[in-house]
């Protein structure tokens, strides 16, 4: 369950002690009156907040922990700020540290919340999830016989999360499919493979990011270095252009989408900048070492210095989220690459990881992402150069797959554009989606990369309708 996660930690200890306090001290409202000057806080509604505590802890049928109803009223006010603001127990915040990492226990899917259902933001490549069928956009209903609707996001998480070897049962609504589907998954260890690589045709590179993890940018390295070695020492069949995949990329950190992105720009540029509330949250993020690097090495300093001079496509479609829209905007432009596609999903916010205690911690949002030219990338995504959906007939499934936009409470674009799919809460309706053979990126059939290659070699991209720009 990755998403983009602020280099910097800091610890909140307001946030914990304050609304503790209030809560508990119903008794002791007058002290945090005399500080409301200082500290802002709102005394009346704390008082109501202490109230319904102690009603609850009154008249409630059943006897309730205090620790239950804290968590209980901390997670359920960071849930109604936005979809991905979320808080991290014990247990939820050792998986998205082991997670970052490239290995971990699960199914294998990027999740969100939609209208009070689990929603699949995209499968990671070669998962269990990816391989029974699950798709980017389908709502989880139930999960073994549990209704999902209006489960917390991370109660959801642990239902799906087990020993591997061990079955599980989805119940998922999908666009286009009258009926709901029960897919029947075996719970594996989760070794995402971050960086993989082939020729694609004779002379073209095509190197594909399913996730942005700690060791990316190292692994791009290893990976471009060697099809550029190979070249080198074949001079009948040089390099002639990169194909770069971010398609279903669901994001991951950020420093390794900087770090992607300067292993393609030449000097010193700006990769992506970040506006919030808070000083820190005003930053410019460069194609400069320090940016990136994680210890004392660059991890650029090998890269062979073709890649940032070749011909370049980048691949994206509605599943490509966050840091691989932070690359994809980065390399457009700066009029490094030409994006080919369908539009990105338009998850361009900033996520800071606020620890509260040693082993739990909040996710919140605190600033929106925008491309070096001033683009926010929040509810709207990257517009790709040349609209190319996954079949010559079009793929009314990515089209009209929600987006960043159709999610409930999403932010704000915040310079009045977004754009999402327009058929929030309309699943399971019509026949517009029609039931095909998953497609495997990279393979002779993949249209997308069919169009990159043309491009490439200066041949007519096979474009389909566009849907009109939000202005």
């Amino acid at each position: 369950m990755s998403g983009q996660i602020h280099p910097r930690l800091k610890i909140i200890g307001w946030v914990s002690s304050g609304v503790i306090s209030g809560v508990l001290l119903s008794m002791g409202v007058s002290a945090l009156a005399q500080r409301e000057a200082k500290l802002s806080l709102p005394v009346d509604e704390l008082r109501q907040f202490a109230e319904v505590y102690g009603a609850i802890k009154s008249n409630y049928v059943e006897s309730v922990e205090d620790k239950k109803l804290i968590t209980e009223a901390i997670s359920g006010m960071l849930s109604g700020l936005d979809p991905h603001s979320a808080y991290l127990d014990a247990e939820a915040f050792k998986e998205l540290q082991v997670g970052t990492q490239g290995e971990f226990g699960g199914l294998g899917i990027e999740v969100g919340v939609e209208d009070g259902f689990v929603k699949v933001v995209a499968p990671i490549e070669d998962t269990p999830a990816d391989r029974a069928g699950v798709k980017a956009g389908d709502l989880i209903i139930k999960i073994n016989d549990k209704a999902t609707k209006g489960m917390n996001l991370s109660d959801a998480v642990k239902l799906m999360r087990g020993k591997p070897k061990t079955s599980i049962e989805l119940t998922i609504s999908r666009k286009g499919v009258n009926q709901p589907i029960v897919i029947s998954i075996v719970r594996d260890v989760i070794k995402v493979q971050s960086v993989k690589s082939n020729w694609v045709a004779p002379g073209y590179a095509y190197v594909r990011i399913a996730q942005f993890q700690e060791h990316t940018v190292e692994n791009l390295v290893t990976h471009l270095n060697k099809q550029l070695a190979s070249a080198h020492s074949n001079p009948k069949q040089p390099v002639k252009g990169i194909i770069l995949d971010l398609r279903n990329d669901p994001g991951g950190l950020l420093h390794s989408a900087v770090g992607v992105s300067a292993a393609f720009l030449k000097g010193d540029q700006v990769v992506v900048t970040t506006d919030g509330r808070q000083p820190d949250a005003k930053r410019s993020f460069r194609t400069r070492p320090e940016d990136f690097q994680r210890g004392g090495r660059d991890p650029l300093a090998g890269l062979s210095e073709a890649a940032r001079s070749l011909p370049m496509v980048v691949l994206v479609n509605a599943g490509s989220a966050s840091a691989s829209e932070i690359v994809a905007g980065a390399l457009q432009d700066h009029g490094r690459a030409k994006v080919i596609g369908t539009q990105t999903f338009g998850k361009g916010s900033v996520k800071t990881i606020l620890p509260l205690t040693s082993n739990t911690a909040i996710k919140l949002t605190t600033a929106r992402y925008y491309t070096p030219k001033g683009r926010s990338i929040q509810a709207k995504g990257i517009r790709p150069d040349y609209w190319v959906e996954e079949t010559a007939e079009g793929d009314l499934t990515d089209r009209f797959r929600l987006r960043e936009a159709d999610l409930n409470r999403h932010l704000g674009n915040g310079q009045g554009k977004e754009e999402g799919s327009g058929n929030a809460g309309q699943r399971s309706q019509g026949q517009g989606a029609v039931e095909r053979k998953p497609l495997v990126f990279g393979s002779p059939e993949d249209h997308q990369l069919k169009q990159a290659i043309a491009l490439l070699q200066g041949q007519p991209v096979a474009t389909n309708p566009a849907p009109p720009e939000t202005p």
